[in-house]
């Protein structure tokens, strides 16, 4: 084939004489190639064809612009000559050969260095002159008893099930269950590659692209302070200069003028119990030199608190629990929350212990910029949205940005810059009236995002919601640097405050000089209630502290954020195969897949092969049922888990009735379900409320999961399932459209949740998509 190119290797001698050799090509401009032609290789070992075109093998398709092909070279080959080909799809166009001299492969050496180029010289119909493609190829040593050991390891793992062994799987099975000839027959093979299965998702779908996360918060009800909350603390620059030993020069004629006064709030010891359990965490123990927090000074030495419009003495103890009964709220005014089961049952012993648990809930975010705030902060607004609770998140940088503009240098950000601390403080307070104020109409659990870094500013905050929620500081510290690059880099590119910055290398030092300030005035939560999560983001271990945590609500807030990360992953949701009570339209049961389904397994087993071959670590999730696992047992190589928390909602006396029969023979009970579906509870089976109080397990492991899931279940499992990861409310979850045959990838990390969906087949009904 011409003269012979050497490959100068690294003269390790490989053990046994065999290589595992892994080829790339890539096509750095990402264009497809001319005629869709797919790279193949041929050479001087009959594996790859020996030097015959029509007997050359084809490389697999890692991504639109990548093919890679990998093999073990044997013992008794010294050396492997081979040349890359490209094979149009065209059956009448002739195969191109890679132009220059045979590339030649040692079997004693291990390749190292740069990669170098393939070029192809075309024939004139073709429009353009050459294409070039990058190689890239990477080489290990092989022992013949690794080999071994690991075909021994996959034939036990393989061992296939009886064929007519379904119901009989274990919760949890290495085995798979799958006949040989399946994977010798065409039926699952996917003609297409995966991406030209892709299909656009629903309009009203989560974001198929990147979207800053703080954008998608609460919008501002008005940029105007409302007249009854006062001015807060502003000495917060003068505290900074004293701790960095500096001398404190007042600003002058400053804009703002008014007297600060330090209000020392009695001893936690002093209260009686009920006080002290009306109290909570809004205040903590005061000790010989902290007091709680600062206040404006009112003519006749009244305290202005910032919770009403009409400011009072603070004396006594008394007057604490004055305020606090003109301040509770009417148990029989507010609305049940949208939830059922646990749910539902705390919200009822909250009722009923009445004034002793404060129903609002104020969750204060306290963190240094890049450490994960907006995204912990986003990921639990989602989980309370979709347990029922009513919940909204509220960015402080969103209020900043809208009042003062997104143009702030890093010195606005200063600790001796009083101007820039007021300013702060002041959309702080804008933001914390708005959500103080939605609690005032029935909200329940307010996520308040902001940096809050320092004791003045929490203090603050403290005061404007005393004796109108319960506050759980939320500190986030991380120190893993690789972690904090990743989020100062993903600032820097979504975030609306360097939008106007071309220069990256610029807007990198303004944020760096931006944390630095930060960093010189910052003051880790030490009282009341709070949660530090410390080096938990990345899910690499870490820990979470607690303190004076209790409740329903605060401790299911505690224990899903144990369990969740940072780590990017897939997780596939698709419905099982079209089923025999599909065709006819019933409800429930437990039948076989129909003849469509059986063809959607097939193919469902290619895609997940294709899409996670390189994915070792992935799982299989199914329902009990039949259906989920004939659609699953073609899927090898991959743990399967099986959930009872994923079989269909239960219809109860309704299972295997059709809905015009329903209908006919229930109307009220038909009317109920068209009039509110997601709180109609099937006679003696379940509602979407039900289900979803049943999925939070589920919810819970696909957070902490680290590696990609494939979950086979059902319309009304998956709906609720979506309904979550897109921050759904929960009216529209039983209506979340969920076909057949189509499966949903749902990307988590950092970036926030992004959706795909692939449809893999037409289905030939048209009604069973509105069933359950």
């Amino acid at each position: 084939m011409g003269n012979s190119q050497s490959f100068n290797g690294s003269g390790t001698d490989c053990l046994g004489g065999q290589l595992f050799v892994a080829l790339k090509l890539h096509k750095l401009d990402g264009e497809p190639l001319p005629l869709n032609a797919v790279p193949h290789i041929t050479g001087s070992m009959p594996i790859i064809g020996f030097w015959d075109l029509d007997k050359a093998v084809s490389m697999e398709r890692e991504a639109a612009d990548l093919w890679e092909l990998s093999f073990i070279v044997p013992s008794d080959h010294e050396s492997l000559e081979f040349k890359f080909v490209l094979r149009p799809m065209d059956d009448m166009a002739q195969d191109i050969l890679e132009d220059g001299p045979n590339r030649v492969l040692k079997v004693g050496k291990m390749l190292s260095g740069p990669g170098s180029f393939a070029k192809f010289e075309l024939p004139e119909e073709y429009g353009m002159q050459s294409v070039e493609l990058a190689v890239s190829m990477t080489t290990d040593p092989v022992s013949p008893f690794a080999l071994a050991a690991s075909w021994r390891a996959l034939k036990k793992n393989l061992k296939p099930h009886s064929a007519n062994r379904v119901r009989g799987i274990p919760d949890v099975s290495l085995d798979q269950n799958v006949l040989a000839h399946n994977v010798q027959t065409g039926l699952q093979a996917l003609e297409l590659d995966l991406e030209h299965y892709e299909v656009p998702p629903p309009t009203s779908s989560t974001n198929s692209g990147v979207q800053y996360a703080a954008d998608t918060t609460e919008t501002p009800h008005g940029l105007q302070r409302s007249a009854s909350v006062p001015i807060p603390f502003y000495g917060e620059s003068r505290r900074y200069q004293l701790m960095q030993g500096e001398t404190y020069n007042a600003p002058q004629d400053h804009h703002y003028s008014i007297s600060v006064k330090d209000l020392v709030v009695p001893r936690s010891s002093e209260f009686s119990p009920g006080t002290a359990a009306n109290i909570g965490a809004a205040i903590a123990p005061v000790d010989e030199t902290k007091s709680l927090s600062t206040s404006s000074l009112l003519p006749g030495g009244r305290v202005d608190k910032g919770v009403g419009p009409s400011p009072k003495p603070l004396t006594s103890i008394s007057d604490v629990n004055l305020i606090e009964t003109q301040l509770q709220l009417d148990v029989d005014s507010k609305a049940m929350p949208e939830a059922a089961g646990a749910v539902a049952a705390g919200a009822v012993a909250d009722r009923l212990l009445g004034p002793r648990e404060r129903r609002q809930l104020a969750i204060i975010l306290v963190g240094l910029p890049a450490r994960g705030k907006t995204f912990t902060a986003a990921k639990l607004t989602r989980y309370l949205r979709w347990l029922g609770h009513d919940t909204k998140h509220f960015n402080v940088g969103k209020y900043r940005r809208l009042k003062l503009g997104s143009s702030q240098s890093a010195d606005f950000f200063r600790g001796d810059n009083q101007e820039g601390i007021d300013a702060r403080n002041e959309v702080a307070v804008l933001a914390m009236e708005d959500m103080l104020a939605w609690m005032e109409e029935g909200g329940q659990v307010g996520v308040f995002d902001a940096t809050n870094s320092t004791n003045a500013r929490r203090n603050m905050l403290l005061k404007l919601a005393e004796g109108k929620c319960k506050v759980i500081f939320l500190e986030t510290i991380c120190n893993d640097r690789s972690v904090i690059d990743t989020n100062i880099r993903l600032k820097i590119q979504q975030s609306p405050d360097y939008a106007d910055m071309q220069d990256y290398e610029v807007a990198l030092e303004d944020f760096k000089a931006r944390l630095l300030n930060y960093e010189k005035m910052y003051e880790p939560v030490t009282e009341g209630s709070y949660i530090k999560m410390i080096d938990m983001v990345s899910g690499q271990g870490g820990q979470i502290q607690v303190n004076s945590i209790s409740g329903y609500l605060p401790g299911r807030i505690v224990f899903f954020l144990v369990n969740t990360h940072i780590t990017p992953r897939p997780i596939l949701l698709t419905r099982h195969g079209e089923s025999q009570d599909n065709i006819r339209g019933r409800i429930g049961g437990d039948p076989p897949l129909s003849d469509q389904g059986e063809k959607y397994a097939l193919r469902l087993a290619d895609f997940v092969h294709k899409r996670l071959k390189t994915e070792a670590a992935a799982s299989i999730w199914t329902s009990t049922l039949q259906r989920t696992l004939l659609t699953a047992r073609h899927i090898v190589g991959f743990p399967k888990v099986q959930w009872r928390a994923l079989d269909e909602i239960n219809a109860g006396v309704c299972d295997g009735m059709t809905y015009l029969e329903i209908k006919e023979t229930m109307p009220e009970d038909y009317q109920a379900r068209k009039q509110d579906k997601l709180r109609y509870r099937y006679p003696r089976g379940e509602s979407y409320l039900d289900v979803i109080q049943r999925l939070e397990p589920v919810i819970i492991e696909l957070e902490r999961q680290r590696s990609p899931v494939v979950v086979i279940a059902h319309q009304a499992i998956l709906r609720s399932l979506y309904a979550y990861f897109a921050d759904k409310p929960l009216k529209e979850a039983p209506h979340v459209e969920m076909p057949l045959h189509t499966i949903i990838e749902i990307q988590m990390g950092v970036t926030g949740v992004q959706e795909k969906r692939y449809k893999l087949m037409e289905t030939q009904s048209t009604k069973y998509g509105e069933f359950p």
